[in-house]
């Protein structure tokens, strides 16, 4: 049986690791809603931090739900982002969306990530 707690070795935890991924992300990936920022990491699983702004999503309320729901996906897509530093920040309006397009937006940006991660290791393989 699968575990989706929320450890934190699974969390972005201090101002070093959020600039470690902003100065130089190697993966980005974004839409209107969301922008996604990512660094491979030679830990054993993926890590996740959050950038919800009150300046783009400005109830508390519509904050903690996205922020929720970010931390949800991100646990039942852990094996497609393994061994990244992931930082997602929220753009306006993306408290506009119920819970379903938010699921499906976040879901489509972990997949976007996921391929242009393979197609890095590949065009890496075919480098060599």
């Amino acid at each position: 049986m699968a575990v989706f707690g929320f450890p934190k070795t699974s969390r972005l935890l201090n101002a070093a690791d959020y600039k470690a991924v902003f100065s130089n992300a190697q993966f980005k990936v974004s839409n209107r809603h969301f922008l996604v920022l990512a660094n491979r990491n030679n830990r054993s699983s993926a890590r996740l931090g959050l950038v919800i702004a009150k300046k783009n999503v400005a109830l508390a309320v519509q904050r903690n739900r996205i922020k929720r729901q970010l931390r949800d996906t991100f646990r039942h897509n852990k094996e497609l982002l393994d061994k990244l530093d992931l930082v997602v920040l929220a753009r306006k309006d993306a408290d506009k969306l119920d819970n379903k397009e938010l699921i499906d937006t976040i879901d489509s940006l972990w997949q976007d990530l996921h391929g242009k991660m393979k197609r890095a290791a590949a065009k890496s393989q075919g480098d060599r």
